[in-house]
């Protein structure tokens, strides 16, 4: 006998795989949502999986600039030991540290068109009721959604501007080092410690608004159904 939990596991696997086969096949979105639809997962609990996936990432994000962070700081501070082997642990933790940034991109992009898709279906069933009361209490449903969307979004990219250019900094001492990977350029390194630090200091306040964002929104979302 399969389990309860192994048919769930089994039916979520089966579904990651649908749409990733709608993505593959010409990247038709209607496809996915179809397929979506087969295990009663509509657009709008497609957008809270986002929504919450989202937060995740930027969680994965925050933790791991902060140890990126930590292994500039250690070897500007260079005291002694293997330059090599601190070179290469500050440039794995950048690249996971880039991996990450670019996973929040998708993410970005991924919520924003769910969102769109699903407003543009809700808009199209509210121009169906006859109903004038329930047509007009949907209506504001959709508008406090858009608005709590749009700002989620728009706190997002905020965020991934402030995260550019941190993702940047890092490269490019990264490369720096690759480059010159000596005790000297190490030492003229230390004045961009103060500074990069008080950038990421900046992105993890815009990264704690952004995930609160998200807190919002999936409550807002959750509240609006019937």
């Amino acid at each position: 006998m399969v389990s309860g939990i192994g048919i769930r596991r089994y039916s979520l696997g089966r579904m990651a795989a649908l749409g990733l086969v709608a993505v593959l096949l010409g990247g038709c979105t209607s496809s996915y949502y179809k397929a979506m639809k087969t295990f009663g997962r509509e657009k709008r609990d497609i957008l809270v999986s986002r929504v919450k996936d989202s937060k995740k990432d930027q969680l994965q994000a925050k933790e791991q600039i902060k140890t990126t962070m930590e292994s500039f700081q250690e070897l500007t501070g260079f005291q002694g030991g293997s330059l090599e082997k601190n070179y290469k642990k500050l440039n794995g933790e950048y690249e996971k540290a880039a991996d990450s940034a670019q996973k929040l991109h998708n993410r970005i992009d991924s919520i924003d068109q769910v969102s769109n898709d699903l407003f543009k279906e809700w808009q199209k069933e509210i121009d169906g009721m006859e109903n004038k009361k329930l047509k007009a209490q949907s209506a504001v449903m959709l508008r406090q959604s858009r608005l709590s969307e749009a700002s989620y979004v728009k706190s997002m990219r905020q965020t991934e501007a402030r995260m550019t250019p941190v993702i940047t900094a890092f490269r490019d001492q990264v490369t720096f080092l690759k480059h010159n990977l000596n005790a000297r350029a190490i030492g003229s390194l230390k004045g961009t410690s103060a500074k990069m630090s008080t950038d990421v200091d900046v992105l993890m306040v815009s990264l704690d608004g952004s995930m609160a964002q998200a807190d919002s929104l999936i409550a807002s979302l959750n509240a609006d159904q019937p």
